[in-house]
């Protein structure tokens, strides 16, 4: 009886299952490389929450519920896990971003690039050196 397979092509065929293993083991080293993020919010992701809270370019909303987190009456962290998802004043604040937040998902989805769509959502430096014709606030007019 022969091998229904002669021996170049069964040679052929090892070597293409030896490279596919190669690649294999090379994706699980680069695979193990890789940095896993801690599930949830970092301390560092808490603290540039609470500086754009307490900045002026956050909604009104947004700068009175930092002044109670500021107050101790919550943290940052109640209010990312939900533990405080049934309070008003963190229901208007996370309410009060919602039509940007629409805004970027349409632009992401019209195919637009993410780079471009954060850019087109934060206002220009008013004063920007070399920027004399381009509008100074962020308005309709600037985009």
């Amino acid at each position: 009886m022969t091998f229904p397979y002669d021996r170049a092509r069964l040679e052929a065929l090892v070597a293409d299952v030896d490279a596919r293993m190669a690649d294999a083991e090379r994706a699980s080293r680069a695979a193990a490389q890789v940095q896993l993020r801690a599930k949830g919010l970092s301390e560092a992701d808490f603290a540039e929450i609470s500086r754009y809270a307490n900045s002026s370019a956050a909604p009104r909303e947004l700068r009175d519920l930092a002044r109670r987190v500021e107050a101790g009456e919550m943290s940052w962290q109640d209010i990312a896990s939900g533990e405080r998802a049934g309070d008003e004043s963190v229901q208007r604040a996370l309410q009060a971003g919602v039509p940007e937040l629409k805004r970027a998902y349409n632009a992401l989805q019209e195919g637009n690039e993410p780079d471009d769509v954060i850019a087109a959502g934060n206002p220009r430096r008013a004063g920007r050196a070399g920027d004399d014709d381009e509008p100074s606030g962020f308005t309709e007019d600037a985009w």
